[in-house]
């Protein structure tokens, strides 16, 4: 088989549009190596730039060895970074381990395979090998937000873009920052435009951020100068955050041609996330208080009225203006009870009077609201011929009783 040599920025290019799959998938199988299609390692350890030189009887076997000689280096690179030396593990064990390789560069040949790789190992399994929880000290999460600048155009997410694409292509499993990425569909082409960089106002800003559960906003902005078409490409790129748009740290990068823009927005993403990171244990990415939570406004307290020593009488001290008063009376049927409430509604100063405990054949117990001293009441109920017995806001009324029927005395005269 002729060997697929890549060199020159051809190479930087077909390198990272191997790269860009996001990880091929290792799978074993009795024939040599299937490629799979690649998932989701985010959240995976990265180590890249393994170099590998192996030799075989064909082109396949000569990768798969490859392949292996990468899982064994990338571990021994691993372990080291995490503190746990320079430890080995059988090939089993780390096919077990291992969640994708990324080829960075290549060349194959009838016998003979040179690359330089990078390998993706589990999270959970690699940091319980290790003795590393898999839980790490983050940032609160960031929102990202890349804005491009080409060809005079500022966009964000209205359309996609290569600085979109490059975003995505990063794994941010080992950055410390937590990075919340939009997908770009639905409502982040019209939540998230290039317009909302400029925008100070927290209470919009607070919106979009609880829609995607996320504390604050990261803006990675690159612009893009064009020496002529296909020709070399300068890249300025800014770190900035929160939504007043601060600027933490700006540097620039070139190519020589426009093959190789996906190789220079890589580099500008790696460079910035490591800023993020700096600025993080810097104190600088604390999320804007402006932006947490405002729940609604308490309500105010209603004032409440006080007897004053004015009004108070001395051996009524329970006398409260407007006071809620509790009546007892004879209820012996259900009219005397519906005569009872309307006698005491049609007293001056009643607001409302409700039976609260009916005895039907005994004493049942109202409650009347009165907007004056319980003195006036008891005084008014007492000329509209009702007994009052009690004081206070507690009170016994009944009707008197009427004179008994006494019968007229013969006239007895003598004879």
């Amino acid at each position: 088989m002729p060997a697929n040599r890549f060199s020159g920025p051809l190479g930087l290019a077909a390198a990272l549009l191997l790269a860009t799959t996001g990880g091929i998938v290792l799978a074993q199988a009795d024939d040599g190596v299937e490629q799979n299609s690649p998932f989701d390692s985010s959240g995976s350890y990265e180590v890249g730039g393994v170099q590998v030189d192996v030799t075989a009887k064909d082109a396949n076997a000569a990768r798969y060895a490859g392949w292996r000689l990468a899982q064994r280096k990338g571990w021994q690179l691993l372990s080291q970074r995490l503190g746990g030396g320079s430890s080995s593990l059988s090939d089993s064990t780390l096919d077990s381990m291992v969640s994708g390789i990324v080829v960075e560069n290549e060349e194959i040949g009838p016998h003979r395979y040179i690359a330089r790789l990078g390998v993706l190992f589990s999270r959970a399994r690699a940091g319980s090998m290790l003795g590393v929880s898999s839980e790490s000290s983050r940032s609160a999460p960031m929102l990202l937000m890349p804005i491009e600048w080409s060809g005079g155009a500022r966009i964000a997410y209205e359309q996609k873009t290569e600085w979109m694409d490059a975003w995505n292509r990063y794994r941010t499993g080992n950055s410390a920052v937590d990075y919340v990425k939009p997908a770009g569909t639905g409502p982040d082409s019209l939540l998230l435009t290039a317009g909302q960089q400029t925008r100070p106002g927290r209470g919009w800003w607070r919106s979009i951020l609880d829609q995607y559960a996320a504390s604050d906003v990261l803006i990675p902005v690159v612009k893009l100068y064009r020496q002529w078409p296909g020709g070399p490409i300068v890249g300025v790129f800014q770190a900035r955050h929160g939504v007043d748009n601060r600027l933490i740290a700006q540097f620039s990068l070139r190519v020589g041609n426009g093959d190789a823009l996906p190789v220079l927005l890589d580099e500008g993403v790696k460079r910035l996330d490591d800023i993020y990171q700096s600025a993080l244990q810097r104190g600088l990415l604390t999320p804007d208080q402006g932006l947490a939570y405002v729940g609604p406004p308490a309500p105010t307290p209603t004032p409440t009225a006080t007897a004053t020593e004015e009004s108070a009488t001395p051996g009524d001290e329970q006398s409260v203006a407007g006071a809620t008063i509790t009546l007892q009376y004879d209820s012996p049927s259900v009219n005397s009870v519906n005569a009872a409430e309307a006698a005491i509604r049609a007293t001056p100063g009643v607001k409302s009077a409700v039976t609260t405990s009916l005895a039907l054949g005994g004493i049942s117990v109202m409650r009347v609201g009165f907007d004056a001293d319980p003195a006036v009441l008891r005084a008014q109920l007492e000329s509209r011929g009702w007994i009052v017995v009690g004081s206070g806001t507690t009170l016994r009324i009944r009707r008197p009783l009427p004179p008994p029927n006494v019968a007229p005395a013969d006239n007895v005269t003598g004879g």
